[in-house]
């Protein structure tokens, strides 16, 4: 027999851990396995890695030697924030005499950084001058910041980023003492000392847990006779080698929240919408725009970082959700969840089991409020009420879903608490629903409202294996479009699976030239290569933001070559149809103004008088670009620069003193470019001829104009 190819992802969720197997070739799912989350084992969430690991291959009776790509999320770097679970960091601040000196010294002195959940990072100060720097004074500094408690260091030099000598010089010092050490201008190329050096000393406060958990996982793996690299999810969407982890922890942050966006983009064909990750603990909800995942900045206790991670907002309220209530009726659903509180879900409890059901009010963890609500049965044993017992009742879980249980189950188990209230079963799990529903509406809006999301065009895409409980009631209240997919309980495993390396770089270059973008372009690539990438699948996107002048690279590839396309091609007829639905259009009406080998690119009448919709969607099926007013054109290399001139002007829209610059896409075989907020047309046009100085003058691509409005 052919010796297959087996990707395996691993997801660390707050109540399960799991794994999926996907064949390489078919992207099939071939292999599943679950396990609660160790979060109390002594070698922590890793623990759950591996048993999950360990089961998705016996259970499939897949062999170790076929895997040819490991993978898993994790939760450390989040959690040890949140808990406090922080080693105390010592930040030696570099640079100048003088006045320029005085001004970095104060820039590298950072305060004790408050993690927001009253537990803080502790830090202890040195400022060393350039021209004093040698071992010795090195040497004495590390001796008197380890004197006063401080197990990991920070390197960090006033314009670093140009030269970061002295900061190596004290990392190979500090390291030869088995002292971690982050590098500042490793850790980010911008600018702006206070942010990066705050940025360096959260990575640095979880670099002992993360190298423990590391080794822990890394170690493991090998015994399992597994030897490929062990990679690493990244909170951008991206994965990354577990060496590069050990370095740039940080970068781990909302890891899981990334990885069920990859598999809602890379599994689902989600394009645009917003994407709900909902476990047993708490729900990650974030945005999908023309293919792409929101990314931003972290803000860690009120702190703005360079932490460049999905734009997620996780709330505690999620399908495992227990619910507070008094004789008035319900108080509050969540943060604390059934697995928290250990007991089982009334809806997934056999209903022989619940005679004589009384309710009865506890306090899961120590300080928490006394009103959480459970079920005592006759056996003594104790079930709990959750947003899926709700759901259940109602209606809203299909057979077909994950948080289907015993809807009659949890009507009885429910019945004791709607008589202490004094109201019926399902006005108790109508009050369930809208207390969570009341969380979740303000992040829709908010998210709506920061990324232009019209309304007509905003579906929700649930995943999770709480989603069910959730997703309907809240799709029917704000009167949207809602899909819950096959899989959709491992769907963050399926998209750590299928993830690709991702390595960024950003630099501030106020007039950046054709070579500054060619040799950022160069950098990227190289470090994603660095990191496991095959050179020839590495992809890299230019983006410059005009106002800040930050030019960002950001490198895409694969760590193999894929045998097979993820889904088979679509023909012109299945592309209009698709292209049809999201234009709200009949099929009829969708009008096909051009294509290439891989792309097609549709119109149809606007909203506005005289404005066009376009819809890109390539053959595999996904909506590239999504926008309500906007031309498209085909034209050849040679032409590029003329037919986006004409865009730039016939599209700007002028408002008393404002002038609303156009967003170009350029299409170049499967690749769209995303060139949305540019500001200036000189560099827009420098960008692009770094993409097409390698291609032939004649050779076609489409170019893609659309207006924006305030």
């Amino acid at each position: 027999m052919a010796k297959r190819a087996i990707r395996v992802g691993i997801d660390v969720g707050g109540t399960h851990t799991k794994a999926v197997a996907i064949d390489n070739a078919t992207h099939e799912i071939i292999g599943k396995g679950s396990v609660k989350t160790t979060h109390d084992h002594p070698s922590g969430v890793a623990q759950g890695v591996i048993e999950a690991f360990k089961l998705c291959l016996t259970k499939n009776n897949i062999d170790p030697e076929d895997v040819i790509f490991i993978a898993h999320s994790t939760t450390q770097a989040t959690n040890a924030l949140l808990e406090g679970d922080v080693a105390e960091v010592g930040v030696i601040g570099i640079g100048s005499g003088g006045l320029g000196g005085w001004l970095a010294k104060k820039q590298t002195k950072i305060d004790d950084i408050d993690l927001g959940t009253g537990r803080i990072i502790k830090t202890h100060h040195r400022y060393m001058k350039q021209k004093q720097i040698n071992k010795e004074t090195i040497k004495n500094t590390i001796r008197e910041l380890k004197d006063e408690g401080a197990g990991v260091f920070v390197a960090s030099k006033a314009f670093g980023v140009d030269d970061l000598t002295e900061e190596k010089e004290i990392q190979t010092l500090a390291e030869e003492h088995g002292i971690p050490v982050s590098v500042a201008s490793e850790i980010s190329k911008l600018y702006g000392l206070t942010r990066r050096t705050r940025t360096a000393t959260i990575n640095a406060s979880i670099l002992p847990k993360m190298l423990e958990t590391a080794n822990s996982t890394e170690g493991s793996v090998r015994q399992a006779g597994i030897q490929v690299p062990l990679m690493i999810m990244r909170g951008d969407g991206g994965v990354m080698g577990i060496d590069e982890m050990r370095k740039r922890p940080v970068l781990t942050m909302l890891s899981g929240p990334a990885a069920s966006v990859v598999g809602a983009l890379m599994y689902l064909r989600a394009s645009n919408g917003i994407y709900f990750e909902v476990g047993g603990t708490s729900t990650n909800i974030g945005v999908i725009k023309n293919g792409r995942p929101a990314v931003d900045y972290s803000i860690v206790g009120g702190h703005p970082t360079y932490i460049s991670s999905l734009d997620v907002r996780v709330l505690g309220v999620a399908g495992g959700s227990m619910v507070r209530a008094s004789k008035e009726g319900i108080v509050d659903v969540g943060p604390r969840s059934a697995h928290i509180g250990g007991m089982p879900y009334a809806v997934f409890t056999p209903i022989e089991e619940i005679v004589d059901p009384q309710v009865e009010f506890f306090s899961p963890k120590e300080g928490d409020p006394a009103d959480y609500v459970y079920i005592k049965l006759k056996n003594g044993n104790k079930i709990t009420i959750t947003n899926s017992c709700a759901a259940n009742v109602l209606g809203y879980v299909n057979p077909e879903h994950y948080a289907y249980g015993n809807p009659e189950a949890a009507r009885k188990a429910m019945e004791p608490l709607a008589k202490y209230m004094n109201k019926t079963v399902e006005e108790v799990a109508a009050e369930i629903l809208q207390k969570s529903y009341e969380k979740i509406k303000p992040v829709i809006e908010d998210f709506a409202e920061k990324y232009k999301l019209e309304k007509d065009q905003i579906s929700l895409v649930g995943v999770g294996g709480g989603c069910a409980s959730l997703l309907p009631f809240t799709a029917k209240n704000m009167e949207l479009d809602y899909s819950i997919p096959e899989n959709a309980e491992v769907i963050s495993s399926i998209g750590v699976a299928l993830a690709m390396i991702r390595d960024v770089v950003e630099r501030v270059i106020p007039t950046p030239t054709k070579k500054d973008i060619a040799d950022l372009k160069k950098e990227a690539a190289s470090m994603a290569i660095a990191n496991g990438a095959v050179p020839d699948t590495v992809e890299v996107q230019i983006e410059i933001d005009s106002q800040t002048n930050k030019v960002t690279a950001i490198a895409m590839g694969s760590s193999e070559v894929q045998a097979t396309d993820l889904l088979m091609a679509l023909s012109e007829e299945e592309a209009k149809e698709i292209a049809a639905k999201s234009m709200g259009v009949p099929v009829d009406d969708a009008d096909l103004i051009t294509k290439s080998d891989v792309i097609y690119v549709f119109s149809a009448e606007g909203k506005k008088a005289g404005a066009k919709q376009v819809r890109i969607i390539d053959k595999k099926g996904f909506i590239k670009v999504q926008r309500g007013d906007a031309v498209a054109e085909k034209c050849t290399v040679a032409q590029a620069q003329e037919v986006i001139g004409q865009m730039w002007e016939t599209l700007a829209i002028f408002k008393s003193d404002i002038k609303l610059s156009p967003d170009i896409y350029l299409c170049i075989g499967g690749k769209v470019l995303d060139y949305t907020g540019m500001l200036d047309k000189d560099q827009l046009f420098m960008v692009v001829d770094t993409e097409l100085a390698t291609m032939e003058p004649h050779e076609e691509i489409i170019i893609v104009g659309a207006r924006n409005d305030l």
